[in-house]
């Protein structure tokens, strides 16, 4: 039997002015009981980031000796609260005070192996930051932003449910993953683009299997080497947009969509490197292919 039932039998044996009161109560201990559940559940899946005895050991080693502050009123980070795959779950961040410029972000997933998922800095070409990539999660984690202004850092971050984004295993054969390793490909999401636009949003497209140590190889069942990009790099004519120090974090095909200000460039230019020596770099033209 329930609170709220049990105090509706209670008042019966009692007057009727006792009774008008005690329903009154009833009612009200519903409404708190209710309301204190709607507010309960909003916080589960709006926290941004829960409590994590795993981030007081991490943060040193990722931070250093720094005080850290609260990204509220400069940056938000927009990820699903249960990620539909855990191997590329979409990580967004958007400056929400366009008057402070972001030099940089770090990327943590706190309970993966290599929890840094990734360092990024990012030009002045980039303008207002609006930026989004793909992780792996290997276990239910914060996934935290630290982002670098001239007055120092700033944290926010959201709880995500996922596991098993580490290891899952690769969408293609090793062959066929390795044959198309190093095509690159630019989306604009632009309508009736001109080259004078201010203003532009692309996607780039990286095909890499970017291995994480952790995935088997299908057929032998033996663990397939770390193998992934860890250096990143995109030009807008002579102008760097954004870099990357990448980690076993970043998700198999990485995928980097991000907005930017036309410098008036034809191109956009991607530089790759990975862990295995390979290097790549291709020159795409900003038309709109979507």
């Amino acid at each position: 039997m329930s609170f709220c039932m049990f105090l509706w039998h209670v008042c019966q044996a009692w007057t009727r002015e006792e009774e008008i009161m005690a329903q009154k109560l009833v009612c009200a201990v519903a409404v708190a009981t209710l309301t204190a559940g709607w507010a309960w559940a909003g916080e589960t899946v709006q926290n941004p980031l829960t409590a994590s005895a795993t981030w007081e050991d991490l943060r040193e080693d990722v931070l250093g000796d720094v005080a850290l502050m609260s990204a509220d009123g400069l940056l938000s980070m927009d990820a699903p609260y249960r990620a539909h795959d855990a191997a590329t779950v979409p990580i967004q961040l958007k400056q929400t005070d366009p008057s402070t410029r972001i030099h940089a972000a770090t990327v943590v997933v706190d309970e993966n192996p290599a929890p840094v998922a990734g360092l990024f800095t990012f030009g002045e070409g980039m303008g207002t930051l609006d930026f989004e990539l793909r992780v792996r999660v290997d276990q239910y984690s914060n996934v935290r932003v630290i982002a670098e202004t001239a007055d120092g850092f700033h944290m926010t971050g959201r709880y995500v449910k996922a596991s098993g984004g580490c290891s899952a295993p690769a969408t293609k054969d090793a062959a066929a993953a390795l044959a198309n390793m190093g095509q690159m490909k630019l989306k604009s999401f632009d309508s009736d683009v001109q080259m004078s636009m201010p203003r532009r949003e692309a996607q780039i497209m990286i095909r890499h299997p970017n291995y994480s140590g952790l995935q088997r190889d299908q057929i032998t069942q033996l663990f397939i080497p770390a193998h992934f990009i860890d250096h990143l790099e995109v030009w807008q004519g002579d102008e760097m947009l954004f870099s990357m120090e990448g980690g076993i974090s970043i998700s198999e095909n990485p995928v980097f969509r991000f907005g930017y200000d036309d410098n008036g460039a034809e191109d956009l230019t991607v530089k790759a490197t990975d862990t295995d020596g390979n290097s790549f770099e291709a020159r795409l033209p900003k038309k709109v292919t979507s």
